[in-house]
């Protein structure tokens, strides 16, 4: 593998100019006047250097990226948008491996790295979208991890359970949940079984918790007491929680020291007016807060770009963020939260860390989030990808 070297460019945290010299797929040195006879030198003079970008969260086998545009037909509430998606998606070939490639194709022209995906699992498309993400990741520059999904619940449908059971033992990283209480109506049977199924299985668990209010934050608190009664701290997360962004202000504190406590990451979107968690709260008390896309161009809505700059912006907007260093934490989110989400090692900027860097024009942080200008280079495992 051909060493190379950038040189000039601005690391993110060190806060001067310094070169970056790659080797054997990871970053070798960082310094200035950096020699490296023979390796492939790259000027990135003033350019912000970043970790790759980590999407926590979206939704590959739904996409329709790639193909035609279709007019968006789905009512406005979450059963609306549910019977959209199971109504029309085998008229859309949904889901296709050709669109889902299409999609990482963009993500990784965009810089993203790593990629988390919930995977729809039901009896009527079975293991299908599993095997669809599995054909369109191979080969492809991103990191590819999913999670089986029961959009449609799992007490409600019937067999689900199994399915569940059977992604994981084809070698799916994690499994889903969905509004314990909301969709299934009886959080502690679904809690037992998803918790059970990633106890056994050595697998994540990430939950989609839309339950609001008082509701959701209950459901909180027995997601903080199953993760640590059963020793699963950093294996667990929810997405949205958006009961997290209605509470008062001693309920999310009470919440935030006992997320950090027990190891449970919160995963947000920010999409269209849905509450977005309180982040400087949970970044302040030691919890994980990553970020993602969910759905991208498919049945439950027609936006999303796979660009994590342009969502790291929708974050910190959607989060009233106007200073540099809040800014900064939805960058966090997209680089570092994700990683921490994923339990990755070894993903950040400092000699030993793996070569996942992304180069673009801006002066520091805020502005890469606020403008999410063009990359300049995009580079995986060492090797660059983009340029």
């Amino acid at each position: 593998m051909t060493d190379v070297l950038l040189r000039g460019g601005l690391p993110w945290g060190l806060g001067v100019p310094a070169d970056i010299l790659v080797r054997d797929g990871l970053i070798h040195q960082v310094g200035a006047g950096v020699d490296a006879p023979g390796a492939r030198s790259v000027d990135v003079s003033g350019q912000l250097v970043l970790p790759g970008l980590v999407e926590a969260h979206c939704h590959l086998d739904k996409t329709l990226y790639g193909g035609p545009w279709v007019p968006h037909s789905a009512g406005d509430t979450l059963a609306g948008r549910i019977g959209n998606d199971l109504a029309r998606r085998a008229e859309l070939g949904v889901p296709s491996a050709a669109r889902i490639r299409a999609l990482l194709e963009r993500m990784s022209a965009a810089g993203t790295t790593h990629v988390r995906t919930h995977t729809d699992i039901d009896p009527l498309v079975g293991l299908r979208g599993v095997e669809a993400v599995r054909e369109a990741a191979a080969g492809c520059p991103v990191d590819v991890r999913q999670v089986a999904f029961p959009q449609h619940g799992v007490l409600t449908e019937p067999g689900t359970a199994e399915l569940l059971e059977e992604a994981l033992k084809s070698g799916v990283e994690a499994v889903g949940g969905l509004d314990p209480a909301g969709v299934d109506r009886d959080p502690v049977r679904h809690l037992d079984l998803v918790f059970g199924l990633a106890e056994r299985y050595g697998a994540h668990l990430d939950l989609h918790l839309h339950d609001g209010g008082s509701l959701g934050g209950w459901e909180l608190e027995l997601i903080i007491e199953r993760t640590k009664t059963l020793g699963l701290g950093g294996r667990v997360a929810v997405s949205h929680a958006y009961a997290l962004g209605q509470l008062d202000d001693a309920h999310q504190d009470r919440l935030a020291e006992g997320l950090a406590e027990a190891g449970v990451a919160i995963v947000t979107a920010a999409v269209y007016n849905f509450p977005v968690p309180p982040i400087k709260k949970l970044r302040a008390a030691g919890v994980t807060v990553a970020c993602g896309h969910d759905g991208i161009r498919d049945l439950w809505g027609p936006y999303g770009s796979g660009d994590m700059l342009e969502r790291a912006m929708h974050v910190a907007y959607r989060s009233t963020f106007r200073r540099d260093d809040d800014i900064e934490l939805a960058l966090e989110a997209a680089t570092s939260g994700g990683a921490r989400l994923l339990g990755l090692e070894g993903h950040g900027l400092a000699p030993g860390d793996r070569a996942d860097l992304v180069v673009v024009p801006a002066g520091n942080p805020a502005e890469a989030v606020v403008v999410h200008p063009p990359r300049t280079l995009v580079m995986k495992d060492g090797v660059v990808l983009h340029n």
